[in-house]
């Protein structure tokens, strides 16, 4: 057997201080992908302290020389867009097109980050005194500790570390423990890439990894996406220290609204693939449709249909709709919360939780299978099921009466607020969303799903703080200054304020 793969610390591959493996498995078929070393708190104290002594020689590059390892890296994943696709559905269970669509937004995002260091940065900004000028520098912010998911195994950690490593700083990586064969690529990406020593350092684990990157006093950045528990913990920790700061894109309990003006074919397009791409298990998946009384009847009936009938199956095949859940821990997490709504007396329209056997693929019997599973609820109930994120296709139909105001109480009736969709022919109701649903991603006519990279991209409220995306995540990887320059041989001060030094002579 194989020996397990190594952390990336410092420039080499390395076992690390810990003894213990763990292994990585396809969600589809049950199967042992490879073995990993399994990261200690003081393996991240080793990749911190390499980051922090490449910290100064790498900030001393131009953005442009930054940017230039990072071409290889782009040309890597549009070469090998087909092969390592296939690793992410094997690795996270996404149907095939979704893998490689994993890897296109991985090299958009490269893409934007390498390419942006030849744009201008800074703002030059006019003073109130004609000899000055003023303008606005950024900074990098040092060591970046970066904590990823494993929904978007590839995409995600190139979210955070492209833009973090333009922009002059160092990264430590702890990605999610599902998806290690994925990191591990990312981490021969950026060796092949030639980076320096310690600019990029990679270490595998579970959670005590990544509290390490936290915690350390040597971490002024933590970028995160994952669970709004993870992130809100990690939030309070870096909060209460003025010198760091936290950029956590969290989950969302998101909505499709569906007015009387919709059209049903958008509208019934849109609701699918938001609730049961990925098997529901996106951040920005939707659990809740809001449909008006006036359509609702016939939008029932068409989505009910559909997701009676949405082919799940392996998903490697490009005939399969969903794959399977990422693991059994999860697979139990969705069952329970389906079984909690048929006990909250909802009305249960379609449950595919356990599948037949007959629609399981053949050698698939160990995956974690399951169906979607669509009920309708009052919108004003006080119910668990449709305030609680599932992260899977556990889909809530609330039928409302009224105008866009309604609609739009209801789809803000939650803690969260990352995305959401209007479905509408009437453009002052969508203007009306667009202003005042509270989100931090919104869309018209679409799925609530499929965000591209150079807009920004987090949520609202208990979803996050809105940072981790291009443009945005320069905001949290780097420090402003704002730069006045005096040109003339006399000083003079704005707002009036005398510049003259009186003595008691004078």
């Amino acid at each position: 057997m194989a020996a397990p793969s190594q952390h990336y610390i410092d420039g080499e591959w390395t076992d690390g201080h810990g003894a213990e493996t763990f292994e990585s498995e396809n969600p589809a078929t049950g199967e042992t992908l490879g073995e990993f070393q399994r990261g200690t708190p003081a393996d991240i104290e080793g990749a911190i302290a390499a980051a922090a002594d490449a910290y100064e020689e790498w900030r001393e590059l131009s953005r442009i020389d930054r940017a230039e390892y990072l071409w290889d890296v782009y040309h890597e994943l549009r070469d090998r867009t087909d092969e390592l696709g296939e690793v992410v559905t094997k690795e996270c269970g996404k149907e095939i097109s979704e893998g490689r669509a994993d890897m296109v937004e991985a090299a958009h995002m490269v893409e934007w980050a390498a390419g942006d260091a030849r744009h201008p940065s800074g703002d030059i900004i006019p003073s109130e005194i004609a000899e000055k000028d003023a303008y606005m520098r950024r900074k990098p912010r040092g060591v970046t500790g970066c904590i990823t998911p494993w929904n978007f195994p590839i995409a995600i950690p190139y979210w955070h570390m492209a833009v973090a490593l333009v922009e002059g700083n160092t990264v430590v990586w702890k990605p999610a423990e599902q998806t290690p064969w994925c990191a591990q690529i990312v981490a021969e990406m950026f060796e092949d890439a030639g980076l320096p020593p310690g600019v990029f350092n990679m270490v595998q684990g579970f959670g005590d990894a990544g509290n390490a990157i936290v915690q350390s006093d040597d971490v002024p950045t933590v970028l995160f996406t994952g669970s709004a528990e993870v992130g809100h913990s990690i939030a309070d920790a870096v909060g209460s220290d003025s010198g760091k700061r936290a950029a956590c894109e969290m989950g969302g309990k998101n909505a499709v609204v569906i007015t009387e003006h919709a059209d049903l074919d958008i509208a019934v397009h849109s609701a699918v693939m938001s609730s049961f791409k990925t098997t529901g298990q996106r951040c920005v998946s939707a659990e809740r449709l809001i449909v008006h009384t006036d359509v609702y009847e016939e939008f029932k009936r068409r989505f009910v249909d559909i997701a009676s009938d949405v082919a799940v199956g392996d998903p490697l095949e490009e005939d399969t709709f969903m794959g399977p859940l990422i693991e059994a821990e999860h697979h139990e997490k969705v069952t329970q919360y389906n079984e909690l709504a048929a006990e909250e007396g909802v009305n249960v329209l379609v449950d595919r939780t356990e599948l037949g056997t007959d629609e399981i693929p053949d050698g698939h019997e160990d995956g974690h299978w399951v169906g979607p599973f669509v009920y309708e609820a009052d919108p004003d109930a006080d119910l668990r099921c449709t305030q609680e994120e599932v992260f899977g296709p556990h889909v809530a139909l609330l039928e409302y009466d009224g105008d866009i105001e309604r609609a739009v109480e209801v789809q803000n009736d939650t803690d969260y607020g990352l995305a959401g969709a209007i479905v509408s022919e009437d453009y002052r109701q969508i203007n009306y969303y667009r202003d005042h649903a509270e989100l931090g991603l919104a869309y018209g006519n679409l799925p609530c799903i499929g965000a591209e990279v150079q807009l920004p991209f987090g949520g609202v409220k208990k979803s996050g703080n809105g940072y981790p995306s291009a443009r945005e995540i320069i905001e949290a990887v780097t420090d402003r200054t704002a730069w006045t320059l005096n040109n003339s041989t006399e000083i003079q001060m704005a707002q009036g304020l005398s510049a003259d030094i009186i003595t008691e002579d004078d």
